[in-house]
């Protein structure tokens, strides 16, 4: 059972959610540092970390599960929030450039078909990040917090899912070392980089970068019958946006 829209509401408007939405907002936007003319989507519960980064994206879409409920936003302006099932997303195929997705897969009933379904929405060479909570840590355990609700993961597992969704692993990052506590809040900042420098392996979550690629198919010609004229099976994909490289914190 999913979290319900209003838990993470509150939470994000605490003293701990502000500083957890600020960390992770941190790493985000240096992987994705220039989203000029893209179309974005934020699927889960994404939308503190949209608003958290100066994004210059063509478009900003937010899908929330039915399960989890939804709210408008962003605020005072034209809602951009539909509410929807993880496994039949109301866009159409190869539709967003970029997806980030924050407290999406922990609480899916299938995180694989989730996955599929996210892959068909983004376009060829489109990319998506997963922030997922990190089974060792402390913020697994804690269920004070979105965090600590459903099922975590450890990187090599959603990198798996990843690739069973037909989608390549680029890099990985880590963040929020602090603990899940709302008395350190204030000291998030310092610990993470304490964190980050000598205890590197406990974040409280991971974010993984993958890309969806595409192969143009050539049909085979049978030399008996090169007379005949042939139709593909499958007709070759052109490629969308260029893969462009980017610097992921090998943490």
């Amino acid at each position: 059972m999913r979290q319900s829209v209003f838990d993470l509401r509150t939470f994000y408007a605490s003293d701990l959610g502000q500083a957890a939405r600020r960390l992770v907002a941190q790493k985000i936007e240096e992987v994705w540092s220039d989203l000029s003319g893209l179309d974005v989507l934020a699927f889960g519960y994404a939308t503190p970390f949209l608003d958290s980064i100066d994004f210059a994206a063509r478009r900003r879409i937010a899908a929330m599960p039915h399960a989890q409920g939804a709210e408008a936003w962003p605020r005072g302006c034209r809602n951009r929030v539909c509410l929807t099932t993880e496994t039949r997303l109301p866009f159409p195929n190869a539709f967003f450039d970029r997806i980030l997705a924050v407290h999406a897969v922990e609480e899916s009933d299938d995180p694989l078909a989730l996955f599929h379904e996210l892959t068909r929405i983004l376009a060829p060479s489109g990319r998506i990040i997963m922030v997922v909570t990190e089974r060792r840590s402390a913020w697994a355990l804690a269920d004070t917090t979105p965090f600590g609700h459903g099922r975590p993961f450890l990187r090599k597992q959603i990198e798996r899912l990843f690739q069973d969704a037909q989608l390549t692993p680029l890099g990985w990052t880590r963040a929020l070392y602090a603990p899940p506590f709302a008395a350190v809040a204030h000291w998030a900042d310092g610990l993470e980089h304490l964190g980050a420098r000598f205890w590197p392996g406990f974040s409280g979550v991971i974010l993984i970068e993958a890309v969806k690629q595409t192969f143009a198919l050539r049909p085979r010609v049978n030399p008996a019958r090169s007379g005949t004229q042939l139709r593909p099976a499958l007709a070759p994909v052109s490629a969308g946006l260029g893969a462009r490289s980017t610097a992921v914190d090998q943490r």
